[in-house]
């Protein structure tokens, strides 16, 4: 079984970072992606930031473009934690961050939340301005 906790949420200031952590335990297999979507009230679940281990490269990590240069994703060498690295906080990036996790996928449909069957519970990152 699958499960996936994420951490490190809370509130800080407009201009701050924080790093959100999401452990990830009975994953099988090499080729996986565990990715960022975040929600905040009123909005839809959008994609933040992705990375994705396989056989053939060691990873590949990318963000969305509205948080590109801000946010960075990385992960453990064990490969079973993923963080979600944010800098240069704004108030529109308050919302509910959710980990997701999946077997294979390709890079084209990383963005489409329908293709994660595992999720967390979320961790609420909260800005002042």
């Amino acid at each position: 079984q699958v499960q996936l906790v994420e951490s490190g949420g809370g509130l800080v200031q407009t201009g701050d970072s924080l790093r959100l952590s999401c452990a990830a335990s009975g994953i099988t297999g090499s080729t996986y992606a565990m990715a960022w979507f975040r929600q905040a009230p009123g909005k839809e679940r959008e994609f933040v930031g992705i990375i994705r281990w396989s056989s053939r490269w060691t990873y590949f990590a990318d963000v969305a473009d509205s948080v590109k240069g801000r946010f960075t994703v990385t992960g453990d060498n064990a490969k079973t934690t993923v963080y979600l690295n944010m800098n240069s906080l704004k108030p529109e990036d308050a919302a509910g961050y959710y980990c997701a996790a999946r077997l294979g996928g390709t890079i084209t449909s990383m963005t489409v939340e329908s293709s994660y069957p595992w999720w967390g519970r979320g961790t609420q990152v909260t800005i002042s301005s």
